[in-house]
């Protein structure tokens, strides 16, 4: 549909010929709850999970030390701390530690041999590089582990984000990327084929099924046919407007914290030109695209955080001015007769082909070609990670500790370690990173990232586009879903069945 809106009497038409495919041996399967998914997980060992998808999946199976709140500082998840001295700090599992899917309970062995897997540099952990503060830990009982730092960092507890992995299978090497094995609220119970995961929610045994359908106009339709209950994002602004309009059906919304940029190979001739990359920036009108084609459904961006979060730094937004993108360009020898040309990468989904294709139009009128290129995610994924791109255009989900800087612009942070993809490397930002975590004062922190923001802002190794809303539309037979502003799945843990909340269905239980 590549965003347009389709007639809704074809909708409905297809709406009609898909009812009558639906028959009564289907009728135990609709007691389960189905979410529909633009993209399939890549990846359930989260040791090596980046991609969103597989995040969000783990947060359900599995179980952390440490959350955050609403404004994105740390709080307990299960583990409660005390800070003995200021490079030793005491974690002690609460009563929120759950059971392993195989039965046993998580314990501090489990914790300290997850953590010393991922910074074990042969493992080769992308999230190892969060963790270089880490100097030692050790197994006080069962109970408590000690960390001790190689210097202070008051941001410490909210480092201890890893999925906690059971310790004996760790050592026996078990293949936890398709069978994963958690304490979290949801089990996972079959993993048929790639695009479609089971999960039973440990606190009634509720069974769920995670549905990948790329394209998002089936998987309005599967929603309208009750094939689905939950969709949540990857949705045309179209859509969510046809949507709104059906009888049954709740769509909800809310301001995101999700960032998203356009990112660049910074190794490449004419990417790494930096004249390049501010015509590039004054060239794209980012208010016009998010009130025009994404009917308001996002929050222009200047740096990785929002502005409620505690680190975030105001900046002064790079202002839509083709002539200036023009003067800069024609500085460097492009016009008319000599456009600029590039290759633009994106993911298939037709929204983001439509957003891609619209800043193609905006860049093709100050004098940049632009090769527009779209790919399957598990494709267009791999290049990024592995630096085949000019410029692609993705989002950052869930980042919470400013700490996300080092991993991704930090010169020494390159994949497979780092998630420095575009090759970024600059002295002065290695130099406020460092002083960063050398200081043990948050707000003195706060200030080192507001400076490394700033670099950043000119430099563009990104060029930040915006903070994108959370969306999500629900069926008529479910209830209680509640919508999280970094776009997890955590609201799974309480939704319900509207028949099993009237006693109509009873969910056999199980113990978490």
């Amino acid at each position: 549909m590549n965003g347009e809106r389709m007639p809704r009497g074809g909708l409905l038409t297809a709406l009609l010929l898909s009812c009558l495919l639906i028959t009564a041996c289907q009728e135990q399967e609709t007691e389960l709850i189905r979410m529909g998914l633009a993209n399939a997980p890549l990846n359930l060992d989260p040791r090596f999970a980046t991609d969103a998808t597989s995040e969000r999946v783990n947060r359900l199976l599995y179980q952390r030390l440490v959350e955050f709140d609403p404004n994105s500082m740390p709080k307990p998840g299960i583990a409660d701390w005390e800070a003995i001295t200021p490079v030793h700090y005491r974690f002690t599992l609460n009563e929120h530690t759950g059971e392993f899917s195989n039965g046993e309970k998580l314990n501090a062995r489990d914790v300290v041999t997850t953590y010393r897997q991922v910074l074990d540099p042969a493992l080769a952990s992308p999230k190892q590089a969060s963790l270089q503060l880490v100097a030692s830990m050790e197994v006080i009982d069962e109970q408590r582990v000690d960390f001790h730092l190689k210097r202070p960092d008051p941001l410490f507890p909210a480092y201890l984000t890893l999925d906690i992995l059971p310790a004996e299978l760790i050592e026996k090497a078990h293949n936890f990327a398709r069978k994963p094995v958690g304490s979290g609220a949801f089990d996972l119970i079959e993993w048929p084929q790639a695009g479609e995961l089971h999960l039973q929610r440990r606190s009634d045994g509720q069974g769920f099924q995670l549905i990948t359908v790329n394209n998002p106009t089936v998987r309005a339709l599967k929603l309208l046919r009750n094939e689905i209950d939950l969709l949540q994002n990857d949705l045309s602004p179209e859509l969510i407007g046809y949507l709104r309009r059906q009888p049954g059906l709740r769509v909800e919304q809310q301001p995101g914290s999700n960032y998203t940029y356009i990112g660049f190979n910074l190794q490449d001739p004419l990417t790494g030109n930096l004249e390049i990359r501010q015509a590039i920036a004054h060239a794209i009108d980012r208010q016009a695209i998010i009130q025009s084609v994404m009917q308001g459904a996002a929050r222009q961006a200047e740096s990785l955080f929002p502005p409620e979060h505690w680190a975030s730094e105001q900046l002064a937004a790079y202002e839509y001015n083709p002539e200036k993108a023009r003067k800069r360009l024609a500085a460097l020898g492009y016009n008319e007769s000599n456009p600029l040309r590039l290759t633009y990468k994106t993911s298939s989904d037709p929204f983001r082909i439509r957003l891609a294709t619209v800043i193609q139009s905006q860049l093709k009128a100050v004098g940049i070609d632009i090769d527009l290129r779209s790919y399957d995610w598990g494709t267009f994924f791999g290049d990024i990670k592995q630096g085949n791109f000019q410029l692609y255009s993705l989002s950052w989900v869930g980042i919470r500790t400013p700490d996300i800087y080092r991993d991704i612009f930090a010169s020494d942070a390159l994949p497979p370690s780092g998630a420095n993809r575009g090759r970024y490397a600059s002295n002065r930002v290695d130099q406020l990173l460092n002083l960063a975590e050398q200081t043990d004062n948050l707000s003195a922190q706060a200030e080192l990232y507001h400076q490394v923001a700033a670099e950043l802002h000119r430099d563009l190794p990104y060029i930040p586009l915006w903070y994108e809303d959370q969306l999500s539309a629900q069926g008529s037979r479910i209830k209680g879903y509640q919508l999280m502003s970094d776009g997890n799945y955590d609201g799974l843990a309480q939704v319900k069945l509207k028949r099993a909340l009237d006693g109509d269905h009873v969910q056999s239980a199980t113990e978490n």
